[in-house]
This record gives structure tokens, C-alpha cells and sequence, in this order.
């Protein structure tokens, strides 16, 4: 119902106007009404009634002026989405039900003005094309990068992106993003976490090493950041059968020197404990020295020994 001003008298302009504001505000109670209704199904995990309720609410004209009500659009997608089940791919019925929650979480993207509703509908966007469900990532690309442009210093959306690349083989794309993510937040430990990981998985050793000791070096004072250096260089010195006994030497004196960092900040840290012992075991495989291995081992055994009972200590700690 709408009110034209024009060619009418004032009177009757009053009174149209009176009779659309009481319009629209029983149409915004019952709007109100099915969205609480839709709510509490949705909370109880009922999400076809949810389906049911979130549908009057977004047929409801003040959905799209009420910043309260327009969530509907994201909890109809998602009650939509929680009843997609991967096992039956292929099912029409089953397969219906994800069409429908991409249509709306598009349409939540859209229409959302809260930043984060936004964000998150997004997000799940992104996961409807993920592996698990349609198994698109060329629909997945350009939403990560609308996220990107939307917030420039939110790095898991490069994160997101550069994992999709790494997926179609982009490596150079995907290191790219990585390094983007960094340019956007320098300071931010997540950010040399990735890289490691993207490294790792690409042998790029040295490169790995470099990011984990940045991540270290901006927090100097979190023991699993040290711990974490040392355990590649564990790794590395113990499965890589080509380095030399000289750099697995280097690679062994690197990693107790990150493990005994972990130590110092935590003496009952007990998985440093445990790579310190392992570390020394790598160093007593390369002694021809026998006196010199056989104090390397015992001392990795009593660290063992001791790793073992703090664990048993703090698990009973914890009952």
C-alpha cells in the first residue's frame, strides 16, 4: 500500500498515510513473529519447520527495510544447508536442498548491511562449493575475492583463496596470496603458520624454516612457537635421506636450540620435552664416538621418561 501526495486532499492523504503505517506495522509483527518462531526451530535444530518460518519472513515486504529481519535470508540458506547430506550427492531432493542455500546465502550477501552477517554468509558460500559439497572452486574464486575487496585485512579470506589455488595446482598464485596475506598483516603469526604449511607440503625447506622463525621471532615468548621450529627441523633431519650427516648436524644444533627456547618459557612443556629427546636420538644415530652416543641416549631417555610422567601428572590433574 502505498501514498500519493499528489491530486489528493489533505485530509485524505492523513488518513492514507495513518492506514499504511498500521499496515505496515502488523505486517512488520508478523513478520517479527515467524521470524522468532523461525528462530527457535532453527535453535533446535528443526530445520525444515526453521525452512517453513525463515520463507514467511522473507516473503514479507519489511524484510528488505528491517536490518533485524533481512538475517532471514542467511538462517533460511543455512537451515537449508544443515539438511544437505554429502553422502547422498546425486539425490535430486538432496542436491534441491543446496541449490537452495547457495540462491539464499546470495541473496543474504547482497542484502545485508551488518558487516559481519555479510561476511558470514560469505563464508558459507565459499563452503557450498567446497569439496565436501558441489566440489566448484571456479564459482568459489570470485566470492573469495569479493571478500578481499570488502576487507582488504581480513587474511583468511587470502588463506581461503590461496588454498583454492593450491588446489587447481596455482602454486605461484597461491604462494602469492600467502604473501599478500602477510603484506596485510605483517605482525600476524597465523600468517608465517600458513606459509609453513604451504611450504612444507611443497618441500620447500628453507623457505619454511624462514617462516616459522619470523613467526617465532614475533612471538618470542609463546613456547609452541619455538617448539614448533624445532619440530621441522626434527623432521627434516630425520626423514630426509639425502641431506648430509653435516647438515643434519646443523639441522639437530637448530632445533635444540628453538626446543630448549620452548623449555626455558615452560619446564613441564612436555611435547618440547619430547622432540628435545628425539633430537638427541638423531644426534646419537650420527656418533662414532660410543661414550658420546650412549650419554645422548640415556639423556633422551630420561627426558622421555620425564615427558611421560608430566603427561600422566597433568591428566590427573585435569580428572
Amino acid at each position: 500500500m502505498r501514498v500519493r501526495s499528489k491530486a489528493i486532499l489533505a485530509s485524505t492523504a492523513i488518513v492514507a498515510a495513518v492506514a499504511v503505517s498500521a499496515c505496515g506495522q502488523l505486517g512488520n509483527l508478523q513478520a517479527r513473529k515467524a521470524f522468532k518462531d523461525a528462530n527457535t526451530s532453527y535453535q533446535s535444530q528443526n530445520y525444515v519447520e526453521a525452512v517453513a518460518r525463515y520463507q514467511e519472513v522473507v516473503a514479507d515486504p519489511s524484510v528488505d527495510t528491517d536490518p533485524n529481519l533481512v538475517h532471514a535470508y542467511f538462517f533460511l540458506a543455512n537451515s537449508y544447508d544443515n539438511q544437505y547430506k554429502p553422502a547422498r550427492k546425486g539425490e535430486p531432493d538432496n542436491d534441491a536442498l543446496l541449490t537452495k542455500a547457495i540462491e539464499n546465502y546470495k541473496i543474504a550477501a547482497e542484502k545485508e548491511t551488518d558487516p559481519k552477517m555479510k561476511k558470514l554468509a560469505l563464508d558459507y558460500l565459499v563452503n557450498a562449493y567446497g569439496p565436501d559439497k558441489l566440489d566448484d572452486p571456479t564459482q568459489a574464486e570470485p566470492i573469495v575475492q569479493r571478500m578481499i575487496q570488502l576487507d582488504p585485512s581480513e587474511t583468511s579470506n587470502y588463506f581461503a583463496l590461496a588454498n583454492i589455488y593450491e588446489n587447481a595446482g596455482n602454486l605461484d598464485e597461491a604462494e602469492a596470496m600467502l604473501n599478500k596475506a602477510k603484506e596485510a598483516k605483517p605482525k600476524e603469526a597465523a600468517v608465517y603458520q600458513q606459509l609453513a604449511g604451504f611450504y612444507q607440503r611443497q618441500g620447500e625447506f628453507d623457505k619454511l624454516i624462514a617462516a616459522v622463525q619470523q613467526r617465532s621471532e614475533l612471538e618470542p615468548n609463546n613456547p609452541e612457537a619455538h617448539y614448533a621450529v624445532a619440530t621441522y627441523y626434527w623432521d627434516e633431519a630425520y626423514r630426509n635421506t639425502r641431506l648430509t650427516d653435516a647438515q643434519k648436524r646443523e639441522y639437530v644444533k637448530s632445533g635444540l636450540t628453538a626446543v630448549d627456547k620452548a623449555i626455558a618459557l615452560n619446564a613441564e612443556y612436555v611435547e618440547a620435552l619430547t622432540y628435545r629427546g628425539l633430537l638427541l636420538r638423531v644426534e646419537a644415530a650420527m656418533e662414532k664416538d660410543a661414550a658420546r652416543q650412549k650419554a645422548l641416549l640415556s639423556e633422551a631417555t630420561q627426558l622421555q621418561e620425564k615427558a611421560v610422567g608430566l603427561k600422566k601428572k597433568q591428566a590427573s590433574g585435569a580428572n
